[in-house]
């Protein structure tokens, strides 16, 4: 899956969009891409979005990332949630990334299509998705206990559901990805479909790539 992600977008600096519902499994695909592919770095959604906005975090993607990377520089960026709250560090990437991956909900958006080279939709079981989403945050203690981070799951998907119904990125997407699967997949493979044009969300990722 790596080698035809490569054939497709290209030599030079390149962008490639991991997206999908929350749980689904983006952050695991952008990590092993990552792994797999040289001269790769992979940016969180989440992390531009901290404290700022759950999906009002585009123009600060672009220009605090995408655009200094597309320019061939080292990016070194404080988003605005991180600023207002003091938080340490910075999101970056150096000159030397080749590959920068934009993995996280929304990261396919309309509004960053000129700047992606490629797009995969990870998609997922909505239930399924969801029981691993709360456990994650349950265990990372990022919002609260158990019911606090309950609570805001269901915050998150009074805004997520929305915002995909009326941006559909799977009917863009150039791949996707089985983030949940009914089938036992050898380790190391993944089951990736072509996307379907002009339908509702996939409900599965059908065709076996086997790689």
């Amino acid at each position: 899956m790596a080698a035809e992600l490569v054939d497709r977008v290209g030599p030079g600096r390149r962008v490639v969009a991991v997206d999908g519902r929350g749980g689904a499994g983006k952050s695991t695909l952008a990590g092993r891409l990552a792994a797999a592919l040289p001269d790769a770095a992979v940016v969180g959604a989440d992390d531009i979005a901290w404290n700022h906005s759950i999906f009002g975090w585009s123009d600060a993607l672009v220009d605090g990332v995408l655009r200094p990377y597309r320019a061939g520089a080292a990016v070194s960026y404080r988003p605005p949630g991180w600023v207002r709250h003091g938080r340490d560090g910075a999101v970056e990437v150096a000159d030397t990334v080749r590959l920068l991956i934009v993995e996280g909900v929304g990261a396919s958006r309309t509004e960053l299509i000129d700047w992606l080279d490629a797009s995969i939709w990870v998609q997922s079981d909505f239930a399924e998705a969801e029981r691993r989403g709360i456990a994650r945050d349950i265990a990372s203690g990022v919002n609260g206990d158990a019911e606090a981070t309950t609570a805001f799951w269901h915050t998150w998907m009074a805004e997520e559901l929305p915002f995909f119904e009326a941006d559909r990125p799977w009917e863009r997407a150039d791949l996707i990805l089985a983030g949940t699967s009914t089938a036992s997949l050898p380790a190391g493979t993944v089951t990736v479909g072509r996307p379907p044009r002009g339908s509702g969300p996939p409900t599965a990722a059908s065709e076996e790539a086997g790689r």
